[in-house]
């Protein structure tokens, strides 16, 4: 299983890390361990070695079936639920390795970083680029995102990631972040709606 996420895929959010509302040029892929995965409501342990770790609210999506080389026109074959899952990001590393042109593997990819939520038949949604998602935390909205805003397309983003990686039934492609990332402390209660579903319900510790 392999998580794949992305970066840099909402404009309002690159604006509030770099000055600056932009689009990369190309789509800004990076990985996260297995260990990364945290599911099932279990909570959250803050590392002691970052000073901040940030939570990054995302739709999710689950790959469903072997591909290489997907086109965009096929690539919503390959995925079959959505839910809200968590980037959560050790700020402090990510500062320092944006700014030495270090890889991200550590800031990202660190244990229980990829937090996902329950999972929901995308059928159940008439187009899964007009979702709206929220995460809340101790019940005070923090951040909200629609999907429609996003840089690049669920589509898209499967398409490009499979041209240099196969895709796997069961890999997980968390799909970019919304404005309104913040830090999380301890006893911190977090919950993420998809719609008017709750999907994630955890606490940090």
């Amino acid at each position: 299983m392999k998580i794949f996420a992305v970066g840099m895929n909402y404009a309002l959010h690159n604006k509030e890390l770099d000055g600056a509302l932009y689009k990369p040029e190309k789509p800004v892929i990076f990985t996260k361990a297995d260990s990364a995965l945290l599911k099932d409501g279990k909570p959250f342990f803050i590392p002691d070695w970052s000073q901040r770790v940030d939570y990054e609210a995302e739709m999710v999506v689950r790959i469903c079936r072997l591909g290489k080389g997907i086109p965009t026109r096929f690539a919503h074959r390959y995925y079959d639920a959505v839910t809200v899952g968590i980037d959560f990001t050790a700020r402090d590393w990510q500062e320092e390795a944006r700014k030495n042109g270090q890889p991200w593997e550590i800031c990202k990819g660190f244990d229980g970083s990829a937090v996902i939520g329950e999972w929901v038949e995308k059928e159940k949604f008439r187009d899964v680029q007009a979702l709206h998602f929220h995460l809340d935390v101790n019940g005070q909205t923090v951040q909200e995102g629609c999907t429609s805003d996003m840089l690049y397309k669920v589509d898209e983003l499967i398409s490009y990631i499979s041209t240099y990686f196969t895709l796997k039934t069961g890999d997980l492609l968390y799909t970019g972040t919304p404005v309104g990332v913040g830090p999380v402390h301890i006893d911190d209660h977090l919950e993420g709606w998809l719609e008017d579903r709750k999907v994630l319900d955890f606490n940090c510790k």
